[in-house]
């Protein structure tokens, strides 16, 4: 039932933007996405589970828009520069997307383990979101692989490959570290971003 299990996340999402993670009910959650509590669970299993499949969900969404701003036009440095101010703006605006990508988890938020868990769901996508959670070098990492792929081309020679990774990581840890402290000005992130990668050889 996927309209239904994006109904329900959609609910919790809301609720937790309300109250801390602790005080958010299934039946609260059932009740405002318009389906059953026994629907919830069928979907999720537990609470635990709908927590993880939350993540999940938003783990994903800020590497679609990292795959966006991969695709604007321009070149491989505005390309990265595009890729860290998403990252900084969605780390501001969401604070599960926040804590995914810095690993620090505050008490208001769900904080499941990024480990695995054993799963019996026969729901493909809960299975997913049962399996292991992305922590901040994951997401990190595919950010990397993602700007390789799309800017490099097949016919790239390795070392450009690699100066193009490394380029795109240390545009990443620089978005990063403008989330807990934010430059002056309003392109203060786009501005660091392209300073820090005119040096870089891969990034004409």
């Amino acid at each position: 039932m996927p309209a239904a299990r994006d109904s329900l996340l959609d609910a919790a999402f809301e609720a937790l933007a309300l109250r801390p993670w602790a005080a958010v009910r299934m039946v609260d959650v059932a009740a405002t996405a318009g389906v059953s509590r026994q629907t919830l669970y069928n979907e999720f299993g537990s609470k635990e589970g709908l927590a993880r499949a939350l993540v999940r969900r938003e783990a994903d969404g800020y590497l679609a828009g990292v795959e966006r701003a991969l695709a604007v036009h321009g070149d491989a440095r505005e390309r990265l520069t595009a890729t860290a101010e998403w990252t900084t703006s969605a780390a501001r605006a969401n604070d599960l997307v926040r804590a995914v990508l810095t690993g620090f988890w505050n008490e208001r938020l769900p904080s499941p383990t990024l480990s695995a868990v054993p799963s019996a769901s026969a729901i493909p996508a809960q299975r997913r979101a049962d399996g292991p959670l992305p922590s901040p070098g994951d997401l990190v990492g595919a950010v990397r692989d993602r700007a390789v792929a799309l800017l490099c081309g097949p016919g790239a020679l390795r070392a450009d490959a690699a100066d193009l990774a490394r380029s795109c990581e240390l545009a990443v840890r620089l978005a990063l570290s403008c989330v807990s402290a934010p430059p002056p000005g309003e392109d203060g992130v786009a501005e660091l971003v392209r300073g820090a990668l005119q040096r870089q050889s891969a990034v004409q």
